[in-house]
């Protein structure tokens, strides 16, 4: 599993809560969850996040994902055909063989 920044996290847990992003915020959160904060990485990020919107940041997220998450289910109906491919190829055989 991947492991993700709790200060990201943080960022996050307060723009879902509707709460402002500061330094003194993210290190509140960070404090909460009984990890040491670090001053200046909350500093950092929080001047580093003024100004993103989220929200649109979060759907072209999920744009991306759904695509994603979809692969694997198209994956699985392409085998599932190859495999009734093989199944008829076998039966075909199988007639075949009794007429020589």
């Amino acid at each position: 599993m991947t492991k993700i920044d709790p200060y990201l996290h943080a960022v996050l847990l307060l723009h879902g809560a509707g709460k402002e992003v500061s330094k003194e915020s993210i290190l509140a959160v960070i404090k909460a969850s009984g990890a040491e904060a670090d001053e200046a990485k909350a500093k950092i990020l929080a001047e580093a996040v003024k100004g993103v919107n989220f929200d649109d940041l979060l759907k072209q997220s999920m744009m991306v994902a759904a695509p994603a998450a979809a692969a694997p289910a198209e994956a699985k109906k392409e085998e599932k055909k190859e495999d009734e491919g093989k199944k008829e190829e076998q039966a075909a055989e199988g007639l075949a063989s009794l007429f020589g």
